[in-house]
Formats: structure tokens, sequence, C-alpha cells
């Protein structure tokens, strides 16, 4: 379905750091998220909606370990009260962090998730962000993942892109999945002015 006849107020960027788009570990078609999800951003920015760059903090030996450089963010970040970074260490971008807080004190109703892991983090973002009221674009063009490889026995390999396709697909009876990035656009989230999604 598509919702995005109203501009989103909020703009989450989910683990877009360079272990995974760059190297040996960059999820196929890298260059091209990349070309999307800094769209996106400027798009935020000039729109002036709130920008969230969500970091993985994995765990020791991880690609993403904190403080290592696959843990970094790709995309350069501006800080101010309207472009924050919310660290986390589970997939949901919201359990254990400040993000719903930071999200209904500006009065944000709308938002946009991209990034990746698509079937991991996005989704798990995205879902707990509609139970919690949000409205929610899923830009179809500015998630990835990897493939899942083959379990001899069991399943073939699944192409990336089926994955991603997959994991958006679970969430389009509530949310908008079949819009490109392109055609995301965005505004100043509200002033708080009365009870938001919890």
């Amino acid at each position: 379905m598509t919702l995005t006849a109203y501009p989103v107020e909020a703009l989450l960027v989910v683990d877009v750091q360079t272990a995974f788009v760059t190297g040996p570990g960059a999820v196929p078609g890298a260059d091209r998220l990349l070309d999307r999800t800094a769209a996106l951003i400027a798009g935020a920015r000039a729109g002036g909606a709130l920008v969230v760059h969500v970091q993985n903090d994995g765990p020791p030996g991880a690609d993403c370990e904190p403080h290592t450089p696959g843990w970094e963010l790709h995309h350069r970040v501006e800080p101010g009260p309207a472009e924050v970074v919310i660290r986390k260490v589970r997939d949901d971008s919201f359990e254990g962090t400040s993000l719903n807080g930071l999200l209904t004190d500006a009065g944000v109703r709308s938002l946009a998730v991209c990034g990746m892991m698509s079937e991991m983090c996005v989704q798990a973002t995205a879902r707990t962000a509609l139970g919690r009221g949000y409205r929610v674009v899923l830009p179809y063009d500015a998630h990835a993942t990897h493939d899942i490889p083959a379990a001899p026995g069991i399943a073939d390999a699944v192409p990336a892109a089926t994955v991603s396709r997959v994991a958006a697909w679970a969430l389009s009876r509530e949310a908008d999945t079949t819009t490109p990035a392109s055609a995301v656009t965005f505004t100043s989230p509200p002033a708080r002015s009365h009870p938001g999604p919890s």
C-alpha cells in the first residue's frame, strides 16, 4: 500500500556502518544502498525532519565491535537537536534505547526507515514503530542484507534481494513498503503539544 501522500517527520538510518558497506563484508548492492540512504538523509535535513543514525554495538570480535573501524558510521553526522546518534545492542532500535522518547518528545507521528539488515534490525525496528502507533515508510530500495547461504538438505541459497523483499512484505499490511527513496518527502515534526504514540 502507498501512504506517502504525507511527508514523514523523521528518518531512522539503521546500522549503515563501515563493516556492512565496504570491503568483503559489504552487502550486495552496497553502492546503490549508500546512494539511496545519502539521498534520504539529504532530503530529511532539507525538510527539517529529525534524523536518527542508529549504530549497532556488536560483541567482542564482531565486525561492528565498538570503536573498531567496522563499527564507524558510514554517513557523516551533523550533530544537533535535529540529528542524533543512538547506539543499540539488539535488533530492535527501540529496545533498551532512548529512541521512542526522542521521537515522542519531538512530536513525530510518521517516519521512514532505511539501512540494514532488512530481515533483522530494519524489520524489527519498523515493526516496533508500527506497534507504537507511528506511520512507517520503508522505501523498497533503501534497505539491504546479505544472501542467505544454502542449508544442505534443507534449502537452497536465498539471494539478498529476495530476503529484503520478503522482510518488507511481512510489514506491508501496515507500512508503506512500495515507495522508492526518491519519492519520500520530509517535514519538520510538530512541537509536542499532545501525547504521541506510546
